[in-house]
């Protein structure tokens, strides 16, 4: 009989080694817990983050783990809750743009918890790193779930599961079990990124990654999950209405040796150089050059923004996205990032404070801001992620600007440097500059690591900070 797709991922995860990467996925998944731990350390005291903080602090572990800013363990799926609030929240981290978007590098959260709770090796994380990238990526280019009401999250718990299971030894019998568990109630609604948006938004992946830590748990101590959970009569497939028959095919043993080899997706991902939306990212590029040829603000009269179908469908067509009210609408508005970029000069997350995004001469501005879609960038979609911006003067000019791929796009990715720039913005603030670095050297040498204690104490803060 023809395996279930939950054996061949249980599989392919138990047999994948170290080794197996290349030297250039091994660097990624370094570059990508720098970013990552910037973008949590960043977002520290953001609301919903420390909500999840104090939950999660409530609960202690013997073998738990570390609850980043602090040095308090808690048992590691709830870690991996308030920990990937942390890396999600300021809408910073890395994104693969398929047939469904995502943040892959919000599994980080799962990965660091569970290595820490078992001992694992910096190598072992990295594996379990490189394969959630793989699945998580491989799933959206599979198919879309937004369409058709389910976030993007979903595939999240399984892409957890496996990267805990992985992490956690688990044999092939087991680890399916897991994938069952997190597949049976891991179905997230997409009411999380409509309208006007809550904190979940910047939270949802969080919890499916938290269900995915519980799943790997609860199979690691003899719990079953119901299968087929992908093909079944009611499995994932027919209750979301989607086919992953070409997710089985990626997932093949022995490993293709050709190309980037196994469990290279990672180097499709893009890493974010502006904390907005991935689909504005072109956008505010394109703004910001514009700014420097305008000089004053106030000589402009209307703006257009033509862009994709997606970004227009998901940031560029709700009301709510001319007069946001929250920091979550407002980093998910294509009118509202491509208008402050143009206004301010500068996106940083002080134009997501509220006294700047509820300003009533914002507001008024944004009243002369359109947002058309535009065929030939939709086409390009999703390998450039397009938005061409015109400005039109009060002197009769229209100036026009045309991103294809912004900064940190995986055709123009973020050298070494440019990562580690962004980590100590954020981070040299909170920090300093000695303990900033010393996070950074730590994960660089991430591969020679024999466990992620160090690397967890590094980033606890002071009681000043």
């Amino acid at each position: 009989m023809k395996k279930s797709l939950a054996h061949q991922l249980a599989d392919y995860a138990c047999a994948l080694r170290f080794e197996d990467l290349s030297k250039e996925g091994v660097h990624e998944v370094k570059r990508r817990v720098i970013d990552s731990l910037g973008c949590a350390l960043g977002a520290w005291k953001e609301e919903p983050c420390a909500i999840a903080r104090k939950v999660a602090s409530d609960f202690s572990a013997k073998n738990g783990a570390t609850i980043i800013g602090t040095n308090h363990k808690a048992p590691p799926d709830w870690t991996t809750f308030a920990n990937g609030c942390c890396i999600r929240y300021f809408d910073y981290n890395d994104t693969y743009l398929s047939k469904e978007p995502a943040h892959p590098s919000d599994n980080i959260s799962a990965a660091l918890a569970v290595a820490e709770s078992v001992g694992a090796s910096g190598r072992e994380l990295i594996t379990a790193i490189a394969l959630a990238y793989e699945v998580q990526c491989r799933f959206c280019d599979a198919a879309s779930i937004r369409a058709r009401g389910w976030d993007h999250v979903t595939y999240g718990a399984f892409s957890t599961a496996l990267a805990s299971a992985k992490l956690m030894k688990l044999d092939p019998k087991d680890t399916r079990h897991a994938v069952n568990i997190a597949g049976v109630a891991g179905a997230a609604m997409r009411q999380a990124r409509v309208g006007e948006l809550s904190h979940w938004k910047g939270v949802a992946f969080a919890n499916a990654a938290r269900h995915g830590v519980f799943s790997a748990l609860l199979a690691r101590a003899g719990m079953t999950g119901p299968g087929p959970i992908f093909e079944g009569q009611m499995g994932f497939e027919k209750q979301l209405g989607v086919s992953l028959g070409s997710v089985a095919e990626k997932f093949a043993i022995p490993f293709e040796k050709n190309g980037d080899g196994p469990a290279s997706m990672i180097l499709r991902t893009s890493i974010k150089f502006w904390p907005a939306e991935y689909h504005s990212q072109s956008a505010i590029e394109a703004a910001l050059a514009l700014r420097k040829e305008i000089g004053d603000s106030a000589k402009m009269k209307q703006v257009v923004v033509e862009s994709h179908d997606a970004a227009v469908d998901i940031i560029g067509s709700e009301p709510e996205k001319w007069k946001p009210k929250t920091r979550e609408t407002a980093d998910h508005s294509l009118p509202y990032i491509t208008a402050i970029a143009l206004i301010d000069g500068e996106v940083t997350d002080k134009q997501f404070e509220p006294q700047r995004f509820k300003d009533p001469e914002v507001w008024k501005f944004l009243e002369n801001v359109k947002v058309e879609r535009n065929a030939e960038l939709s086409a390009l979609y999703p390998d450039g992620v397009a938005n061409i911006v015109h400005v039109d003067l009060a002197d009769g000019r229209q100036l026009t600007k045309r991103v294809d791929y912004p900064l940190g796009h995986a055709k123009n990715p973020l050298k070494d440097s440019q990562v580690e720039k962004k980590f100590f913005a954020l981070v040299r603030p909170k920090m300093g500059e000695e303990r900033a670095k010393k996070i950074v050297d730590l994960a660089w040498k991430l591969d020679q690591a024999k466990n992620v204690d160090e690397l967890m104490q590094a980033v606890e803060m002071t009681k000043q900070e």
